[in-house]
């Protein structure tokens, strides 16, 4: 009885486990895949926007130069900086998802600066008006490179959506696992449960029926039930000793006539 026990418990202790460290696993491989993953759409949108900003500021600048005609001075890009960080667009996680995008963010970079270099030379001429050349050839390679980064803010934020229903539905996936192991575990403490009752709980509750019988009634003790275990071994020994004594009785009995 006890061993039937013990092996019962016992499966029932190593299904949950089992299901608990395979779910903790998928868990653990789910979130650090996703979070890499997002963390590094983060991050490219950071770098994106810093792009963005200094576009802006350049551009400004620039702005500002052709609008004060006793200006001679020339703004300066950092254009190391600029390309440093399409570079960190190209060498991302996600760099071929990215890289189109940073490719086309590093062309439309070069046509601009290429214009923006005529500034000097349009500022020293007599016959370039200023803002012509700015509205016509500057403002729309401008409008392009900006263009190209909202293209990549955009294809980012949509990655980022993606991997976090990624992680959303793989954190459903890895706790499927643990629900199918508590539904199996309830399972079988319940036919555990049915086990202990039928054989176990039932039996012991005839036997004091018939003990009760026995005693209160002088009928013989004469419950039997299939079984190999301790318990069968117990009502035997019980059923030995009741008749034993119920003899003993018709002797004394006997004796006393």
């Amino acid at each position: 009885m006890k061993s039937k026990l013990t092996l019962s418990l016992l499966a029932i202790a190593a299904i949950l486990l089992v299901s608990c460290i395979i779910s903790y696993m998928e868990y653990t491989s789910m979130r650090d895949y996703v979070s890499s993953l997002i963390a590094d759409d983060i991050s490219s949108v950071n770098v994106a926007n810093r792009l963005s900003d200094q576009s802006n500021s350049y551009n400004l600048e620039i702005l500002a130069v052709i609008g004060d005609e006793t200006s001679t001075s020339i703004p300066e890009f950092d254009e190391t900086f600029f390309k440093t960080h399409c570079d960190q667009l190209r060498a991302s996680e996600a760099g071929n998802f990215i890289k189109p995008y940073a490719d086309s963010i590093m062309y439309s970079y070069s046509a601009y600066m290429l214009t923006a270099m005529e500034l000097e030379d349009v500022m020293q001429s007599d016959f370039i008006d200023t803002r012509t050349w700015y509205f016509e050839r500057l403002q729309p390679r401008f409008a392009r490179l900006r263009s190209d980064i909202d293209k990549l803010n955009g294809a980012i934020y949509q990655d980022l959506e993606k991997n976090s229903a990624t992680f959303e539905r793989g954190f459903y996936r890895s706790v499927i696992p643990g629900i199918v192991a508590v539904g199996v575990g309830l399972l079988l403490v319940l036919m555990l449960l049915f086990f202990v009752i039928s054989d176990y709980v039932n039996p012991i509750y005839k036997m004091l029926d018939s003990l009760k019988a026995y005693r209160t009634n002088d009928k013989k003790y004469n419950y039997r039930f299939d079984g190999d275990d301790q318990l069968a071994e117990l009502n035997e020994d019980i059923t030995e000793l009741a008749n034993e004594n119920q003899m003993l009785r018709q002797r004394i009995t006997a004796l006393k006539k």
